[in-house]
């Protein structure tokens, strides 16, 4: 007949039947025994666990969630700003899904700032969550240790962390999932977390937080192109603005920028050499070649220099408001594509380059000036107005190309 031990604790579960019950046993081997509970919790929670032993000494205390102060909460909201714009429309569309959940939307910086939280009707009956989710209060792991979010900083990797797998006791009541936002950087630029109190999710959050961060990336990525030609792509056309579209920015050199994590997959990770950026290994067809995809309607075919066969569409900068979309030669006939047809290029084909001179975004901007200005008799004003930019601009970018305005 088993006997409990001397020490007068309970025997150990040796086999746990529920979450709950992994969770409790791993944090008894963790914290009071000090051993390694691998497979009890996920393996993102456990080196979260050891990184926060080394910062909080002990997971039972009490923590404060105080906000940062006024004036570095005015600098985060400004310094994000693009982050929040991108973010805006996809945090309404969340909530209202998410309006008969108790579950709140929570967007922070990449340091783990709050710039955002839903205001939840459900506040009174979520103590820790109305103390948590406040602006400014900061989610890392160094101030209240083990969080998805923090997880997230600390990591870049999408993750969710239940109840007893927080650090600290006094969030064991919470459940949270998130996933990170980047920028044309390639660097953290925030973190979209998913959280409710006093009960599990009803739903798959890491994947719903997941889809949401991918349109915001998607969206971030785009705001901070201006600069750039701006690709989108898939092997189907089905798939083109939507979360899986790929994307990618081409500088005004002619070399890959940036590329979205479905533009990684289809092309692969981009070089840290600049040198081995250039489009044409990248797309088949240099920057000029890139720049007439634009004018056609619709997607467009494109040879990979892969040799996947993809369909794209093509977005031009716009430079000081001037948008080049009707300052790119054009083919004499674009082709019309058929909906659900492939790509219909020899597998063997090389990359197609075009006869013209290469071509550079403020040449293209150049060129339409000059058009615009000749078909306008020289007039600054009308042109000006067809090209919807300031006079003032237009002077500047007629002296920048060498051209000495009359009038």
């Amino acid at each position: 007949m088993p006997t409990r031990p001397a020490t007068g604790q309970p025997p150990r579960q040796l086999f746990a039947t529920t979450p709950e019950q992994r969770t409790a046993q791993a944090r008894l081997r963790f914290f009071d025994e000090g051993d390694r509970p691998s497979g009890l919790v996920g393996e993102d929670v456990l080196q979260s666990w050891m990184r926060c032993r080394r910062r909080h000494e002990d997971p039972r205390r009490a923590i404060a969630f105080d906000p940062v102060t006024p004036s570095r909460l005015h600098g985060a909201l400004a310094r994000n700003r693009a982050l929040l714009e991108a973010a805006g429309p996809e945090l309404a569309s969340m909530e209202g899904a998410l309006a008969g959940t108790d579950c709140r939307v929570i967007l922070t910086d990449r340091e783990g700032v709050l710039l955002h939280v839903t205001h939840h009707p459900m506040a009174p009956q979520q103590p820790v969550l109305s103390s948590t989710a406040r602006l400014g209060v900061n989610l890392a792991e160094s101030v209240v240790g083990t969080t998805a979010p923090g997880i997230v900083l600390s990591t870049g990797q999408a993750c969710t962390v239940d109840g007893g797998e927080h650090y600290f006791d006094s969030l064991r009541q919470v459940h949270c999932a998130a996933a990170p936002i980047r920028g044309v950087d390639g660097r953290l630029a925030g973190v979209l977390d998913l959280s409710v109190e006093a009960r599990r999710f009803g739903f798959d959050a890491g994947a719903m937080v997941g889809l949401y961060a991918t349109v915001i990336e998607n969206r971030l990525l785009a705001r901070q192109s201006a600069g750039h030609v701006v690709l989108r792509f898939q092997a189907s056309p089905a798939l083109l603005d939507t979360p899986l579209e790929a994307m990618a920015g081409v500088a005004p050199d002619g070399r890959v920028a940036w590329l979205n994590a479905a533009a990684a997959r289809l092309l692969g990770p981009l070089p840290a050499e600049p040198l081995a950026r250039a489009a044409v290994r990248f797309f088949g067809r240099d920057l000029n070649g890139l720049l007439r995809l634009a004018g056609g309607h619709g997607a467009q075919a494109l040879r990979l220099g892969s040799g996947l066969g993809v369909w794209a569409k093509v977005r031009l900068p716009c430079s000081d408001g001037l948008n080049l979309r009707h300052g790119v030669a054009l083919p004499a006939a674009p082709r019309a594509l058929p909906a659900a047809v492939a790509p219909a290029a020899p597998a063997h084909a090389t990359p197609t380059h075009d006869d013209a001179p290469p071509a550079t975004l403020r040449g293209q901007q150049q060129d339409l000036i000059a058009r615009t200005l000749q078909e306008n008799g020289g007039n600054i004003a009308r042109t000006a107005r067809q090209l919807g930019v300031s006079r003032g601009t237009l002077y500047r970018r007629l002296r920048e190309g060498g051209v000495a305005p009359q009038g």
